[in-house]
């Protein structure tokens, strides 16, 4: 199932908050080597702490995590404005109660394997950014913001997103990293949905809606 825990929910969802520490773990540090905060065999930084929001992908029972995405206004301290602001230019439009940003965006290939093995990884991706866009619907939200590297696009593309570019920077490593952002309306989910051959909602309706939802523009940074 697809959720999102808000910062009131994370304390009673510990056991799924350490799923996603170890996921981000194997894949950010482990597997991309990005110089991020370990501690044991998780992955947290200061942003955890500041009242995070996650997009949660995970079984029934919440046993089993199958991928993740944090999420973030941006009025306070983001990655997208304290990390890669080069690659908007400190772009004052992205800034607000009503923005957030989405980061450590991320899947556990093997147990995706092991449990659904009729979902590639490539789909996995797929059915997480639909989800996304579920979640900024569902919180009144028009617009996505994301900082990604540039062979990100085709995963953007290959969901039915359709982008609009703010810039990029060489700053941050290898690899350029890109700023775009996208519409989010139903018109656009209905697009992804079509593409993606998904029909009917993802994310779970439930007593986990935020308390009072914001409307506007959701940023989604994908480093």
């Amino acid at each position: 199932m697809f959720t999102i825990l808000h910062p009131a929910d994370v304390k009673a969802n510990s056991g799924l908050m350490k799923s996603i520490y170890r996921l981000r773990k194997r894949v950010f540090a482990d597997g991309l080597k990005w110089d991020v905060v370990v501690s044991g065999d998780e992955e947290f930084d200061a942003y955890d702490r500041m009242g995070a929001s996650y997009l949660v992908w995970c079984s029934p029972d919440r046993k089993t995590l199958y991928g993740a995405v944090r999420l973030m206004q941006t009025d306070g301290p983001t990655l997208l404005h304290d990390v890669f602001w080069a690659t908007h230019a400190r772009n004052p439009a992205l800034v607000g109660e009503d923005i957030w940003e989405g980061t450590r965006m991320c899947i556990d290939e093997a147990a995706l394997m092991r449990d659904i093995p009729r979902i590639s990884a490539a789909r996995a991706i797929n059915l997480l950014l639909v989800a996304v866009c579920e979640a900024a619907l569902s919180n009144g939200i028009r617009r996505l913001v994301s900082n990604f590297e540039p062979a990100m696009s085709r995963v953007y593309r290959r969901a039915g997103v359709r982008m609009d570019m703010h810039g990029s920077a060489d700053l941050y490593g290898r690899r350029p990293v890109c700023c775009a952002s996208f519409e989010v309306s139903r018109a656009v989910l209905s697009q992804m949905r079509k593409t993606v051959g998904i029909e009917m909602p993802l994310l779970r309706a439930g007593p986990m809606a935020a308390p009072q939802a914001p409307r506007g523009t959701l940023a989604m940074a994908a480093c």
